[in-house]
C-alpha cells in the first residue's frame, strides 16, 4: 500500500451519537484539488488546500484519509502560515490524519490547510482507481474512475468524509492531452503543461458532500443531445460502441424535463454525463453531474438484448437521476438515513419508468419484485431497520441492501397511497425547496408530508422506519356480525418468533378490498382489532399490496379468494401478492405447504405474466429447499412443475416478432426458461436445435429473450463441447450484456469436470472483480454445484479474502451466494464451524442472514417433508414412492 506513516493510537475521532466522527473544531467550506495520475506506475500525484471555519481555538485538525501517502502539510491563517512542517499522525483504524502544530488558531478564524499527497491507482474499484480494457487487437488499456460511495472519498484525497460537511469542490485534473477529462462540472479553462500534456480545470461545484464527488481520466468516446436545457453525454472506452449509449442518452433528456416538474426544482449543475466504466462495483453511481455505470447498466444493444434488459437498463438511469434532487441537492446527514436516498430514488424511478412506458405496467412487477425483496430479507432474525444505527465506516456498506432501497421504497409506496399521490409529491416539493443543499434526517420528510396532509405522517411511519420487521395478519371471520378479526404478530421466516420480539405493533394500512370500492384509511394498530365488512361473501386485505405484512386466511377463505381470482375480482397485484404470501407462509410454518401447492395448481388458468413469474418463483423456491432431498420427490416436484407451465409454453411459444409488446416478451422468455427447466422435452428439443445452429454460426438462432434458457437447458446436461461454446459467448461476444449472459450460465453444467471449470473461473483474473458473483451464481441450481462451490471458498478463503476485502462489499456477496442455498442441519453446521473463528467484520451481517435463511429451510423441510410428499402422491405425481 501507499501509506508510509506511523499507525497511531486515536484520539482524533469525535463519539456523537455512537458515531466515530471527525472532530467538530473546523468545518471545510472549499477544496481546490489537483490531481495527476500515472497510468505506469498506477499513482498519482495530488494536492488540496481546504478553506476552512474554525470553530474553536484549536492547535489541531483532523481528516479523513486511507491508503494516502501525506508528503507536506500547511496550516495558513489569512495568507500568512501558521505551521509549514506539522507533526502528521494516521490512524488506520479510524481512518482518520491528524495534523498538529503548536501556534493556535483562534476560533472564528478563516484558514487554509494544503496537503501534497500521493495515492494508489488501486484495482479494488474504491476511491480513484484504475479500471482495465481490451481492444480489439488484445492489448490492456486503462483509465482512471472514481467511485467514493459511502467512505471512500478518503482513498482519492484527505477530506472531511461525512456526508453533514459539505463543501465546494474547484477541481484540476492533469493528463495526456489525447485523454478526456470529466469531473462534476464543466471544463472552466484547459492550459498544456508540458509538451503532452494538459492541465484541465472545473468550474466550481455548488455545495455538495465528498462521497458524490467524481472525476475520470482516459480515452473515451461520447454521443450527446441536446434536447434538455444542459447537454447531456453518454461516454464509453473505445472498445465500446458509442451508439449503444441512445436509449439511455434520449431517457435520461426526458427524465430530467420530468423530474424538474415533478420536484419543481431545476437541475441546478450545466450537464450531465453519465459514463459506462468497464470495472464496477455496484449498478451505478449518482455523482452530481457525472454518474458512473456499470457497461451493462446503461449500454443497450437493441437487436441483441432482451425486454428485461431495457427495463433494467430505465429504471437504473431514472434511480440515478432521481438522485440528483433526493440525496445529491438535499442529503441526508448520516448513513442511518441512507435509505432516504435509495428508497426514495427506488419509488421515483418506477414511478417515472411507469408514466414513460405506461405499457410496461411496472407497479405490478414492483409487487413481486421490490416487495417481496423486501420482505423476504426483513423476514430474517438478522435483519435491520430501515433506519440503522451507523457507528464505523466499515459498517456501512453492509446497509446498501433489500431493507435500505426496497423496503424503504415499500414504505413509500405505503405512505404515498395512504396520502394519495398527488399530496405525497407536494410534500416532497416543500421538502426539497427547504433542504437545498442541505442535509436532513428522515423526520424532516415525515414533517413535510404532514404539513401537506395534515395527517399524523411521523407516528405512523417511524413505527416502520426505527423497527426492525414487519407483521403477519392472521385472518378470522365472524358471521354473525358481518366482520373480520385481525391479530398481528412479527413474521420471522425461521417460524420461531420468541415474545420479546414480538413487541412491536406496527399501524397496518389495511387497504380492504370489496366489490365496492378499496378502504385505503382504516389502520390496524392494536394487536387484535375487530373490522365490520359489507359483505363477507368477498373481501381482500391489503389490495394491490402496496401494505408491508402477510395476510394469512383460513384454507376456506383462501379456496373462496382463488375462485374470486378466476371471477376477475382481483386485480394482477392482488393475485401475484397473494400467491407471495401464501408461499411465505407455508415456508414459515404458518399454513402447510399442500395448501401452497393446492393453491398455485388452482392457477392453471392464469393469463397474466406477472402472476406467472410469481408461481413459478414460489415452485422455484420449493424445489429450491427440497434440493438435497430424495430424488424421487424431487423429480414429482419438477413433473407438478411440467404440468403447470407446459401448457401455456406451448400455447403462446417462443418464437418472437416485432409486434410482441414488451410484457409478452418477457412472458415467452419466462414459460420457455421455466418449461425447459422442468425438463419438458418439447422445449429441451428446441433449446438444443437453436444452440446447434448458434453453435455452428448463425448468431441470430437464439433470440435475447430467451438466450440465458437456452444456454442454461443446454449446459444443464451439456459436455465440454457446449461448455465451451457458452465460454466463447463470454470471452468474445460483441457487448457486455451476452458476456455477461453466458457468464452467469456456465454454472448450470452439472459434469464435476466443467464445475471445477466455472470454479476456476471465478479464482482467476479473466473474470473481473465486479463479476465473480456470476459464475458461483450460476452453481445454485444443483447439489454438485452448491457443494462445490463452498469447498472452493474454504480451500481459497485466504486468497478470496486478500482479492475481496470486506470493507468494499463484494466479500458479502460472495459469502451469501456460497452459502445460502444449504438446506440441511449438516451442512447448517459446516458454515456455522467455518466462520466461527473468521474476522468477519465488514461482512457479519451476510453471514447470519445465510445462517438465518440455511435455519428457515432445515425447519421448514422437517416440517412439512411429509406433507408434500403425501399432497404429490394424492395428486398422481408420486405414486407409491414411484413417479
Amino acid at each position: 500500500m501507499c501509506l508510509r506513516h506511523a499507525d497511531v493510537p486515536s484520539g482524533s475521532t469525535n463519539v456523537a451519537h455512537g458515531r466515530e466522527v471527525l472532530p467538530t473544531n473546523v468545518k471545510p467550506v472549499h477544496y481546490d484539488l489537483t490531481l495527476e495520475p500515472n497510468f505506469e506506475k498506477f499513482t498519482y500525484d495530488g494536492t488540496v488546500i481546504i478553506d476552512l471555519d474554525v470553530t474553536e481555538d484549536t492547535n489541531s485538525i483532523s481528516l479523513n484519509s486511507n491508503e494516502i501517502d501525506i508528503h507536506d502539510a500547511t496550516v495558513s491563517v489569512k495568507g500568512a502560515v501558521v505551521a509549514s512542517n506539522p507533526e502528521i499522525s494516521i490512524n488506520k483504524d479510524t481512518q482518520v490524519a491528524t495534523i498538529k502544530f503548536s501556534d493556535s488558531v483562534a476560533a472564528g478564524s478563516s484558514a487554509q490547510l494544503k496537503l501534497i499527497f500521493t495515492g494508489c491507482l488501486n484495482d479494488n474499484m474504491a476511491g480513484f482507481y484504475r479500471s482495465s480494457y481490451k481492444m480489439p487487437n488484445g492489448e490492456t488499456k486503462y483509465i482512471a474512475s472514481t467511485q467514493m460511495e459511502p467512505t471512500d472519498a478518503r482513498r482519492a484525497f484527505p477530506c472531511f468524509d461525512e456526508p453533514a460537511l459539505k463543501a465546494k469542490f474547484t477541481v484540476t485534473l492533469i493528463a495526456d492531452k489525447s485523454m478526456t477529462c470529466l469531473s462534476n462540472m464543466d471544463v472552466a479553462s484547459e492550459t498544456d503543461v508540458q509538451a503532452s500534456k494538459k492541465a484541465v480545470k472545473f468550474n466550481t461545484s455548488p455545495l455538495m458532500s465528498t462521497y458524490l464527488v467524481a472525476f475520470i481520466v482516459g480515452h473515451l468516446n461520447y454521443i450527446e443531445t441536446r434536447d434538455f436545457r444542459v447537454p447531456i453525454r453518454v461516454y464509453a472506452t473505445p472498445d465500446q460502441d458509442i451508439e449503444h449509449g441512445r436509449f439511455s442518452l434520449n431517457l435520461a433528456a426526458k427524465t430530467l424535463a420530468f423530474y424538474e416538474k415533478a420536484f419543481d426544482s431545476e437541475f441546478p449543475l450545466p450537464k450531465m454525463d453519465m459514463i459506462a466504466v468497464p470495472d464496477f462495483s455496484a449498478g451505478a453511481m449518482e455523482n452530481w453531474g457525472l454518474i458512473t455505470y456499470r457497461i451493462v447498466d446503461v449500454l443497450l444493444d437493441e437487436k441483441t438484448s432482451g425486454a428485461s434488459r431495457k427495463e433494467r437498463i430505465a429504471e437504473t438511469v431514472q434511480h440515478e437521476l432521481a438522485h440528483q434532487w433526493f440525496g445529491n441537492l438535499v442529503t441526508m446527514d448520516f448513513w442511518d438515513g441512507l435509505w432516504l436516498n435509495e428508497g426514495f430514488a427506488t419509488w421515483m424511478s418506477w414511478y417515472s419508468c411507469n408514466a414513460f412506458y405506461p405499457e410496461w405496467k411496472v407497479w405490478q412487477t414492483y409487487v413481486i419484485d421490490n416487495l417481496q425483496g423486501a420482505l423476504s430479507l426483513d423476514s430474517l432474525r438478522s435483519s435491520h431497520p430501515i433506519e440503522v444505527p451507523v457507528k464505523r465506516a466499515d459498517e456501512i456498506n453492509q446497509i446498501f441492501d433489500a431493507i435500505s432501497y426496497s423496503k424503504g421504497s415499500s414504505v413509500l409506496r405505503m405512505i404515498s397511497k395512504y396520502l394519495g399521490e398527488d399530496v405525497f409529491l407536494q410534500g416532497v416539493r416543500n421538502y426539497i425547496k427547504k433542504h437545498a443543499y442541505g442535509n436532513t434526517q428522515t423526520g424532516d420528510l415525515w414533517a413535510s408530508l404532514a404539513d401537506v396532509s395534515g395527517k399524523p405522517v411521523e407516528k405512523v411511519m417511524d413505527i416502520w422506519t426505527k423497527n426492525v420487521g414487519f407483521p403477519v395478519v392472521t385472518v378470522s371471520e365472524n358471521p354473525n356480525a358481518s366482520s373480520i378479526k385481525l391479530k398481528q404478530n412479527r413474521f420471522l421466516r425461521t417460524g420461531d418468533v420468541r415474545p420479546d420480539e414480538d413487541t412491536t405493533l406496527y399501524p397496518v394500512m389495511l387497504g380492504l378490498r370489496t366489490k365496492e370500492h378499496v378502504d385505503e384509511n382504516t389502520m390496524l394498530t392494536e394487536r387484535e382489532s375487530e373490522f365490520k365488512v359489507p359483505d363477507l361473501d368477498f373481501f381482500k386485505l391489503n389490495a394491490d399490496h402496496s401494505g408491508i405484512y402477510r395476510t394469512s386466511y383460513t384454507p376456506d377463505r383462501l379456496a373462496k379468494l382463488g375462485q374470486a381470482a378466476r371471477n376477475g375480482l382481483l386485480t394482477v397485484e392482488d393475485r401475484a401478492g397473494m400467491i407471495a404470501d401464501s408461499g411465505a407462509l407455508a415456508s414459515s410454518g404458518y399454513q402447510k405447504t399442500s395448501g401452497l401447492l393446492s393453491l398455485l395448481k388452482s392457477f392453471d388458468s392464469e393469463s397474466e405474466f406477472v402472476v406467472w413469474n410469481e408461481i413459478l418463483t414460489r415452485i422455484g423456491t420449493l424445489r429450491a429447499a427440497w434440493l438435497f432431498e430424495d430424488s424421487q420427490t424431487k423429480d414429482a416436484l419438477k413433473t407438478f412443475q411440467r404440468s403447470l407451465v407446459s401448457a401455456k409454453a406451448h400455447e403462446i411459444g417462443w418464437e418472437f416478432s416485432d409486434k410482441d409488446d414488451h410484457i409478452l416478451q418477457q412472458f415467452k422468455g419466462l414459460l420457455f426458461g421455466s418449461a425447459g427447466m422442468a425438463e419438458d422435452p418439447t422445449v429441451v428439443q428446441a433449446a438444443h436445435d437453436m444452440f446447434n445452429r448458434f453453435a455452428a454460426g448463425d448468431l441470430s438462432a437464439i433470440h435475447p429473450n430467451i438466450r440465458g434458457s437456452v444456454f442454461t437447458i443446454v449446459l444443464k446436461h451439456g459436455t465440454e463441447k457446449e461448455y465451451n461454446v457458452v465460454l466463447d459467448r463470454f470471452f468474445n461476444a460483441p457487448t457486455s450484456d451476452e458476456k455477461t449472459t453466458a457468464l452467469r450460465c456456465l454454472g448450470a453444467a452439472e459434469d464435476p469436470a466443467l464445475i471445477k471449470r466455472t470454479l476456476d473461473l471465478a479464482s482467476g483474473d479473466q473474470v473481473k472483480n465486479q463479476d465473480i458473483y456470476m459464475p458461483l451464481g450460476g452453481l445454485r441450481n444443483h447439489p454438485a454445484g452448491i457443494e462445490a462451490r463452498w469447498t472452493w471458498l474454504k480451500s481459497n478463503w485466504d486468497a478470496i479474502y486478500k482479492r475481496l476485502p470486506p470493507a468494499l462489499g463484494m466479500l458479502g456477496t460472495v459469502v451469501q451466494l456460497t452459502t445460502a442455498s444449504f438446506c440441511t442441519e449438516e451442512q447448517l453446521k459446516d458454515v456455522q464451524a467455518f466462520f466461527q473463528d473468521k474476522d468477519t467484520k465488514g461482512f457479519d451481517r451476510a453471514v447470519e442472514q445465510s445462517l438465518d435463511a440455511i435455519r428457515a429451510k432445515v425447519s421448514w423441510i422437517q416440517r412439512d417433508r411429509a406433507d408434500v410428499e403425501t399432497w404429490l402422491k394424492t395428486n398422481s405425481f408420486l405414486r407409491d414412492g414411484k413417479l
